[in-house]
């Protein structure tokens, strides 16, 4: 693949993923614990603590979304969401291996977590080099 479609196709993908943050984020801000189903407990704690890390998802959204523009030059930047998000991922594994199974949403969260973000941020390397860039 030519330099420049690479570099258009991880723009659009990282574009399109920003929405999975960007809307889960903006979810749980807006609706609460609720947001993940109907049976959530709710409580004043759980309902303050739920909204803020959701606050913390919709931001990360927004950094990555920052990246796409110039998404080669952006490197630093990228990889210290991905590094976040990282190890968001490896707490949730650490919540499967001690609480058990969780829905089917959540397991798809943690293979984007600790499967998609660590590879889009070898791919958004990738297109730096690419571009001459230092990773």
């Amino acid at each position: 693949m030519a330099a420049g479609l690479e570099k258009r196709a991880l723009q659009i993908v990282v574009a399109v993923l920003c929405a999975v943050p960007l809307l889960a984020g903006g979810g749980g801000v807006l609706i609460g614990p609720e947001f993940v189903g109907p049976a959530a407990e709710r409580g004043t704690d759980l309902d303050s603590q739920f909204r803020y890390l959701s606050g913390l998802l919709l931001g990360l959204g927004f950094v990555f979304l920052s990246t796409v523009p110039g998404i080669e030059r952006k490197g630093r930047r990228f990889r210290l969401a991905a590094a976040v998000v990282l190890v968001g991922g490896l707490a949730r594994l650490w919540s499967l291996l001690v609480a058990g199974l969780p829905l089917p949403p959540h397991l798809a969260a943690l293979v984007v977590e600790l499967g998609v973000v660590p590879l889009l941020a070898l791919w958004q390397g990738r297109v730096a080099r690419q571009a001459g860039r230092r990773v």
